[in-house]
């Protein structure tokens, strides 16, 4: 099935500088193709189309994990909706320390392509590009707040930290406290949090024992408030920003 999106109904956010018959005349504009894709491994190819000569694939639904691993070591990065990805972009494996890298998909997924077209409509309206390259820096700085968030010498830290800045952006509070609905396993966190796996095993028994931390069964559950570390962390990125 060949669907399309109004990209600025789907994701509102890169609207939020229009106003009036422009935001409505945008909105018609700034149609793309979008993919689907299901929970697994994904490996970006032919049903990219002709995406790789235009901005990229915007996330509007779903989960999905990128994984880039050196000398067997693996770090990893979140994306959801209203991430900006550009997977074909490989010319930075091509360097002198081998690297490897793969993509997985935790939730369903449903993906606008940006392509060389929809670059072309949006031409008119500088208000989404600039919006579009807002996200790429979004990237990069919350990729430098996970760089000091697994600097933190104890892992159990390392994780309620991490957990903290997922609820910002996905966790909805509730009586019992905050809850973060997100299906990530115990490996995935230790990428996440440069760890073993059983070592982020050990840790989140012992957050769950001291009510900090608890899978439920559909989310994980925070009480309580962030450890004073992330505290300390956000104030020093703020003042750096």
């Amino acid at each position: 099935m060949n669907e399309r999106s109004q990209v600025l109904v789907d994701d509102p956010g890169l609207a939020e500088a229009l106003a009036g018959a422009r935001m409505v005349e945008a909105a018609r504009d700034c149609v793309a193709r979008t993919i689907r894709l299901p929970r697994g491994s994904w490996s970006p190819g032919d049903d990219l189309g002709g995406a790789q000569g235009g901005i990229g694939l915007l996330v509007l639904e779903g989960l999905l994990v990128r994984r880039v691993g050196v000398a067997a070591r693996f770090g990893a990065e979140l994306l959801g909706e209203g991430d900006l990805l550009r997977p074909w972009q490989r010319e930075d494996l091509a360097t002198t320390l081998p690297r490897s890298g793969d993509w997985r998909t935790l939730m369903p997924c449903r993906l606008a392509v940006l392509d060389a077209d929809f670059a072309l409509r949006a031409r008119d309206y500088p208000e989404v590009i600039s919006a579009l390259f807002a996200r790429t820096l979004r990237r990069s700085r919350m990729l430098a707040v996970n760089i000091a968030i697994v600097r933190q010498p104890r892992v159990d830290v390392r994780l309620e930290m991490l957990f903290w800045e997922l609820a910002d952006r996905w966790g909805k509070v509730h009586p019992d406290g905050v809850r973060v609905p997100l299906p990530l396993t115990h490996a995935v966190l230790s990428d996440l949090v440069a760890a073993q796996r059983q070592t982020v095993s050990t840790a989140l028994g012992e957050l769950a024992a001291r009510h900090r931390l608890v899978w439920t069964g559909d989310a994980w559950l925070l009480s309580g408030t962030p450890p004073d570390e992330l505290c300390s962390a956000v104030s020093t990125y703020g003042a750096a920003m």
